[in-house]
Protein backbone atom coordinates (compact mmCIF):
# COMPACT_ATOMS: atom_id res chain seq x y z
CA UNK A 1 0.00 0.00 0.00
CA UNK A 2 1.58 3.21 -1.43
CA UNK A 3 1.58 6.42 1.41
CA UNK A 4 2.83 8.28 -1.50
CA UNK A 5 0.38 11.46 -1.69
CA UNK A 6 0.46 14.20 -4.79
CA UNK A 7 1.15 17.56 -4.12
CA UNK A 8 -2.11 18.99 -3.78
CA UNK A 9 -3.44 16.26 -1.13
CA UNK A 10 -0.41 17.38 0.99
CA UNK A 11 -1.07 19.31 3.74
CA UNK A 12 1.80 19.79 5.82
CA UNK A 13 5.52 19.04 5.91
CA UNK A 14 8.05 18.63 8.70
CA UNK A 15 11.13 20.80 8.99
CA UNK A 16 14.12 21.18 11.44
CA UNK A 17 14.68 24.83 12.11
CA UNK A 18 16.72 26.70 14.70
CA UNK A 19 13.90 29.14 15.95
CA UNK A 20 15.02 32.16 18.34
CA UNK A 21 14.05 31.49 21.71
CA UNK A 22 14.48 32.97 24.85
CA UNK A 23 15.65 30.52 28.06
CA UNK A 24 14.67 31.90 31.39
CA UNK A 25 17.55 29.97 33.66
CA UNK A 26 16.00 29.46 37.08
CA UNK A 27 18.54 29.61 40.16
CA UNK A 28 15.68 29.29 42.20
CA UNK A 29 12.49 27.38 42.65
CA UNK A 30 10.90 30.39 44.70
CA UNK A 31 7.83 31.74 42.71
CA UNK A 32 7.83 34.85 44.67
CA UNK A 33 11.00 35.73 43.97
CA UNK A 34 11.14 34.79 40.29
CA UNK A 35 7.86 37.20 39.97
CA UNK A 36 9.55 39.68 41.74
CA UNK A 37 12.79 40.09 39.34
CA UNK A 38 10.85 39.56 36.56
CA UNK A 39 8.58 42.37 37.29
CA UNK A 40 11.41 44.38 37.32
CA UNK A 41 12.82 43.69 33.84
CA UNK A 42 9.35 43.63 32.48
CA UNK A 43 9.01 47.62 33.67
CA UNK A 44 12.06 48.21 32.18
CA UNK A 45 11.70 47.03 28.42
CA UNK A 46 7.84 46.01 28.28
CA UNK A 47 7.60 45.23 24.34
CA UNK A 48 10.66 42.38 24.53
CA UNK A 49 8.68 40.39 26.79
CA UNK A 50 5.13 40.72 25.24
CA UNK A 51 3.84 37.45 24.02
CA UNK A 52 7.59 36.27 24.09
CA UNK A 53 8.21 32.19 24.10
CA UNK A 54 10.32 30.85 26.59
CA UNK A 55 11.92 28.17 27.57
CA UNK A 56 12.19 27.36 31.41
CA UNK A 57 16.04 25.99 31.82
CA UNK A 58 16.61 24.07 35.18
CA UNK A 59 20.26 23.28 34.58
CA UNK A 60 21.42 25.58 37.28
CA UNK A 61 18.60 24.85 39.49
CA UNK A 62 19.61 23.85 42.98
CA UNK A 63 18.42 20.36 43.87
CA UNK A 64 14.67 21.96 45.39
CA UNK A 65 11.20 21.42 44.40
CA UNK A 66 9.52 23.12 41.63
CA UNK A 67 5.97 23.80 41.43
CA UNK A 68 5.96 24.26 37.49
CA UNK A 69 2.58 24.12 37.10
CA UNK A 70 2.62 27.38 39.32
CA UNK A 71 5.19 29.09 37.62
CA UNK A 72 3.84 28.72 34.14
CA UNK A 73 1.19 30.59 35.33
CA UNK A 74 2.65 33.43 36.59
CA UNK A 75 4.75 33.28 33.50
CA UNK A 76 1.33 33.59 31.53
CA UNK A 77 0.10 36.48 34.14
CA UNK A 78 2.94 38.40 32.42
CA UNK A 79 2.29 37.77 28.68
CA UNK A 80 4.97 35.17 28.74
CA UNK A 81 4.28 32.23 27.25
CA UNK A 82 6.11 29.03 27.86
CA UNK A 83 6.69 26.43 25.26
CA UNK A 84 9.51 23.91 26.87
CA UNK A 85 11.13 22.65 30.18
CA UNK A 86 15.23 21.95 29.71
CA UNK A 87 16.23 19.90 31.84
CA UNK A 88 14.80 18.39 35.42
CA UNK A 89 14.15 15.24 36.70
CA UNK A 90 11.54 12.72 35.58
CA UNK A 91 8.80 14.33 37.68
CA UNK A 92 9.51 17.75 36.33
CA UNK A 93 9.32 15.73 32.55
CA UNK A 94 6.05 14.23 33.86
CA UNK A 95 4.55 17.74 34.87
CA UNK A 96 5.67 19.75 31.70
CA UNK A 97 4.06 16.93 29.36
CA UNK A 98 0.92 17.07 31.76
CA UNK A 99 0.91 21.05 31.57
CA UNK A 100 0.98 20.77 27.52
CA UNK A 101 4.59 21.89 27.02
CA UNK A 102 7.69 19.77 25.84
CA UNK A 103 10.40 18.86 27.33
CA UNK A 104 14.34 19.16 26.50
CA UNK A 105 17.43 17.16 27.72
CA UNK A 106 19.81 19.29 29.99
CA UNK A 107 22.92 20.91 28.04
CA UNK A 108 25.66 18.86 29.99
CA UNK A 109 29.07 19.44 29.18
CA UNK A 110 28.57 22.95 27.42
CA UNK A 111 29.25 25.85 29.76
CA UNK A 112 26.11 28.35 30.05
CA UNK A 113 27.63 32.11 30.35
CA UNK A 114 26.05 33.98 32.47
CA UNK A 115 25.10 37.52 31.46
CA UNK A 116 24.33 39.99 34.00
CA UNK A 117 21.79 42.68 31.81
CA UNK A 118 22.25 46.21 32.24
CA UNK A 119 19.99 47.83 34.39
CA UNK A 120 17.63 50.72 33.05
CA UNK A 121 17.21 52.83 35.22
CA UNK A 122 13.88 55.64 34.67
CA UNK A 123 14.65 58.87 34.27
CA UNK A 124 14.34 61.39 36.65
CA UNK A 125 11.64 63.97 36.63
CA UNK A 126 13.41 67.01 36.05
CA UNK A 127 15.70 64.96 33.02
CA UNK A 128 18.61 67.37 31.46
CA UNK A 129 17.65 68.45 27.75
CA UNK A 130 17.74 65.29 25.16
CA UNK A 131 20.55 66.97 23.57
CA UNK A 132 22.50 66.71 26.80
CA UNK A 133 21.84 63.46 27.83
CA UNK A 134 24.85 60.79 27.19
CA UNK A 135 25.02 58.38 24.05
CA UNK A 136 26.73 54.75 24.60
CA UNK A 137 29.08 53.91 21.46
CA UNK A 138 29.43 50.05 22.04
CA UNK A 139 32.01 47.98 19.32
CA UNK A 140 32.30 44.84 19.02
CA UNK A 141 29.43 42.35 18.48
CA UNK A 142 26.49 41.80 20.93
CA UNK A 143 26.42 38.28 21.62
CA UNK A 144 23.29 35.82 22.29
CA UNK A 145 22.04 36.30 25.41
CA UNK A 146 24.07 40.13 25.98
CA UNK A 147 22.28 43.33 26.69
CA UNK A 148 23.83 46.60 25.60
CA UNK A 149 21.49 49.70 26.74
CA UNK A 150 21.66 53.34 26.71
CA UNK A 151 19.43 54.68 29.13
CA UNK A 152 19.86 58.32 28.59
CA UNK A 153 20.38 58.83 25.55
CA UNK A 154 21.44 57.22 21.83
CA UNK A 155 23.24 53.85 21.60
CA UNK A 156 25.38 53.12 18.03
CA UNK A 157 26.87 49.67 17.83
CA UNK A 158 29.88 49.06 15.33
CA UNK A 159 29.26 46.03 15.10
CA UNK A 160 26.82 43.53 14.73
CA UNK A 161 23.43 42.11 16.86
CA UNK A 162 23.41 38.74 17.27
CA UNK A 163 20.03 36.54 17.39
CA UNK A 164 19.07 36.47 21.03
CA UNK A 165 20.85 39.54 21.85
CA UNK A 166 19.21 42.98 23.11
CA UNK A 167 20.34 45.95 23.02
CA UNK A 168 18.45 49.25 24.23
CA UNK A 169 18.19 53.30 24.14
CA UNK A 170 16.58 56.23 25.63
CA UNK A 171 16.88 57.84 22.68
CA UNK A 172 17.87 56.50 19.03
CA UNK A 173 19.46 52.91 17.80
CA UNK A 174 22.03 53.44 15.09
CA UNK A 175 23.56 49.83 14.29
CA UNK A 176 26.59 49.57 11.53
CA UNK A 177 26.18 45.95 10.90
CA UNK A 178 23.80 43.58 10.69
CA UNK A 179 20.74 43.25 13.29
CA UNK A 180 19.62 40.24 14.15
CA UNK A 181 18.70 40.02 17.61
CA UNK A 182 16.29 42.75 19.63
CA UNK A 183 16.23 46.46 19.51
CA UNK A 184 14.09 48.97 21.53
CA UNK A 185 14.42 52.30 21.20
CA UNK A 186 12.71 54.94 22.97
CA UNK A 187 12.50 53.00 25.85
CA UNK A 188 10.96 55.47 28.12
CA UNK A 189 8.60 56.86 25.90
CA UNK A 190 10.24 59.17 23.18
CA UNK A 191 8.47 58.90 20.52
CA UNK A 192 10.98 60.94 17.86
CA UNK A 193 13.48 58.18 18.65
CA UNK A 194 14.30 55.57 16.00
CA UNK A 195 16.24 52.91 14.74
CA UNK A 196 18.84 52.25 11.91
CA UNK A 197 20.74 49.69 11.00
CA UNK A 198 22.62 48.22 7.92
CA UNK A 199 21.28 44.89 7.51
CA UNK A 200 17.85 44.15 9.09
CA UNK A 201 17.01 40.87 10.48
CA UNK A 202 15.91 41.32 13.87
CA UNK A 203 13.74 39.44 16.04
CA UNK A 204 11.48 42.49 17.38
CA UNK A 205 11.74 46.46 16.79
CA UNK A 206 10.79 48.94 18.81
CA UNK A 207 9.82 52.60 19.47
CA UNK A 208 8.52 54.04 22.63
CA UNK A 209 6.78 50.36 23.34
CA UNK A 210 5.44 49.95 19.71
CA UNK A 211 6.83 47.02 18.31
CA UNK A 212 7.00 44.39 15.27
CA UNK A 213 8.61 40.89 15.65
CA UNK A 214 10.37 39.39 12.54
CA UNK A 215 6.87 37.56 10.92
CA UNK A 216 5.60 41.18 10.77
CA UNK A 217 8.59 42.64 8.20
CA UNK A 218 8.25 43.02 4.60
CA UNK A 219 10.32 40.65 2.96
CA UNK A 220 11.84 43.02 0.57
CA UNK A 221 13.09 44.78 3.57
CA UNK A 222 15.14 42.15 5.02
CA UNK A 223 19.14 42.03 4.41
CA UNK A 224 18.57 45.56 3.41
CA UNK A 225 19.32 49.15 5.29
CA UNK A 226 16.66 50.24 7.14
CA UNK A 227 14.96 53.30 9.36
CA UNK A 228 12.10 52.41 11.90
CA UNK A 229 10.19 55.55 13.48
CA UNK A 230 6.89 56.20 14.63
CA UNK A 231 4.71 57.97 11.71
CA UNK A 232 1.06 59.29 12.74
CA UNK A 233 0.78 56.69 15.77
CA UNK A 234 2.08 53.58 13.74
CA UNK A 235 5.88 52.15 13.64
CA UNK A 236 6.92 52.17 10.09
CA UNK A 237 9.65 50.15 8.53
CA UNK A 238 11.56 51.81 5.30
CA UNK A 239 14.32 51.26 3.40
CA UNK A 240 17.36 54.14 4.23
CA UNK A 241 18.63 56.28 1.73
CA UNK A 242 21.38 58.48 2.69
CA UNK A 243 20.73 61.89 1.92
CA UNK A 244 22.88 63.70 -1.34
CA UNK A 245 23.94 66.72 -1.23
Amino acid sequence: MSLELDAEQVAFTFKGGMLPLTVIELASGNIERIEAQLSGKISQSPAFFQHTPVVIGLERLPDEPLALDQLCAMLRRHRLLPVAVRGGNDAIKQSAWALGIGWFPPQEGRAQPVVEPVPVAPLPEEAPPLELRSGRIFRGTVRSGQQVSAPRGDLVVVGAVNAGAEILAAGSIHVYGPLRGRALAGIHGDQDAAVFCHELDAELLSVAGNYKRLEDIPPDLLGKSVQVRMVEDQLEISAFEPLRV
